[in-house]
């Protein structure tokens, strides 16, 4: 079972920018599909960006199009998140996910993955 850890959260102001990073352990990492959910308090855990396998096909929630990017270095099996642009309302517990099948998505829906990183907190002050 594949050891997600991510990192790259912190407080930062409206307006400035926070790469995230989610490396994967399992040697199949290239192979799937990943993607990146958020969550803040007492809301629902809402999918932020996913990215495919090859890294060629994106796919982004409505509220951050045009802000975040996702990308992905499968020699180093990392993925990442390059959020732009921070809004108050960005801010939560962003966490990496991995599906147990390989190939397919990218998608956004939280069903689809089985495999969940501890999470990095982001904090945008207005």
């Amino acid at each position: 079972q594949v050891q997600l850890v991510e990192s790259g959260g912190g407080s930062v102001q409206a307006g400035g920018s926070l790469r995230l990073s989610c490396v994967g352990s399992e040697n199949t990492f290239s192979r799937k599909y990943m993607g990146w959910f958020r969550q803040a308090p007492g809301k629902e855990r809402e999918g932020v960006a996913s990215i495919s396998a090859g890294g060629s096909n994106a796919l982004y929630a409505d509220s951050v199009k045009g802000r975040f990017t996702i990308s992905r270095e499968n020699a180093e099996n990392t993925v990442y998140l390059q959020m732009n642009n921070l809004k108050p309302e960005d801010t939560a517990m962003y966490f990496c996910a991995a599906p147990a099948s390989l190939y397919g998505g990218p998608w956004l829906e939280a069903g689809r993955y089985s495999q969940w990183g501890q999470g990095t907190q982001v904090t945008v002050s207005a």
